[in-house]
């Protein structure tokens, strides 16, 4: 088969296909010439830099195209009932990033706690602010609050007690048994609010308005610490950026933004926002992972 890698993939797992006897193609496509492309293979393989519109499906459709895979987790970049309604398949890599996107929430959580993003750039500017950063709080003893309680969801919550927070979680689905494995109750979302000390969103990208809503921001504690590194559009921005300057919010943590690269300035520049430019993935190991579950869905065909 010939195979379209658009976004990058782990060498190793390129390797592999290869040896298989598949024709790997590194190319990345502009918009407006991705779907003339994407009739030459078999399958594409993307993450969430190439955006795989009706458009360019309706230019594909027909062709030998039988298949997309996301290396990744969220399949927002890709219209896929669209795809699926004109015989090409979708599919994603779900268990490769959770424990990497985890650890980056986990960090953003130390980070705005303890005043570590803002620290370290006033440190460049040659400023040394020990008594301005000197109000930094404890995870141990506070609550985490999870808004979607998936792979990462479950990932991060064991982390957390494993420090010594308490922890709840709120799904739609509620996934029998996991409460007892891992020791952490589900809720209900205004509960959930009510209670955080700190607010992680792992959601899935939800039609209807952002999880994080001027509403709900509302219900929520006096000084909350909000972390994203789910999808940009869980957040409404203005209201966080409001909740932000009035410190009914304390410090969010932000991996994704509504607009990416992020447009926000004002958001992703107060000096308590913790931010990063949406690399939960983005490690060694999740990219091995990623590229070893693609190989797989590969040899399923």
């Amino acid at each position: 088969m010939r195979i379209l890698v658009t976004d990058g993939m782990d060498k190793t797992a390129m390797a592999e296909l290869r040896e298989m006897g598949h024709e790997v193609v590194e190319q990345f496509y502009e918009p407006d010439q991705l779907g003339k492309a994407l009739r030459d293979f078999d399958v594409v393989v993307v993450r969430s830099k190439t955006k795989v519109r009706a458009n360019h499906i309706d230019e594909a459709k027909g062709s030998q195209l039988k298949l997309i895979i996301r290396g990744g987790v969220g399949v927002d970049n890709i219209d896929v009932d669209y795809a699926k309604a004109n015989g090409i398949d979708v599919k994603n890599t779900p268990k490769a990033s959770s424990q990497s996107v985890a650890e980056l929430a986990m960090g953003h959580m130390f980070s705005c706690a303890r005043y570590i993003s803002i620290a370290g750039h006033t440190m460049r500017e040659d400023k040394w602010e020990k008594k301005a950063y000197g109000k930094g709080i404890e995870l141990q003893g506070k609550t985490l609050g999870i808004v979607g309680f998936g792979r990462i969801g479950q990932h991060l919550g064991v982390m957390a007690k494993a420090i010594g927070m308490k922890v709840v979680a709120f799904d739609i689905f509620h996934i029998p048994g996991i409460e007892e494995q891992l020791g952490i109750p589900y809720v209900e979302m205004d509960e959930l609010l009510a209670m955080s000390d700190f607010v992680s969103v792992h959601a899935p990208a939800v039609d209807g308005g952002a999880l994080i809503s001027a509403e709900n921001i509302s219900k929520m504690k006096d000084g909350v610490v909000v972390i994203n590194t789910s999808r940009g559009t869980n957040v409404d921005e203005a209201a966080l950026l409001a909740a932000l300057e009035s410190g009914k919010v304390r410090a969010a943590g932000l991996d994704v933004y509504a607009d990416e690269p992020a447009t926000n300035k004002a958001l992703y520049s107060h000096p308590m926002v913790s931010c990063t430019p949406h690399i939960g993935a983005a490690t060694n190991e999740a990219q091995k992972r990623i590229g070893a579950e693609i190989v797989d869905i590969i040899k399923a065909m």
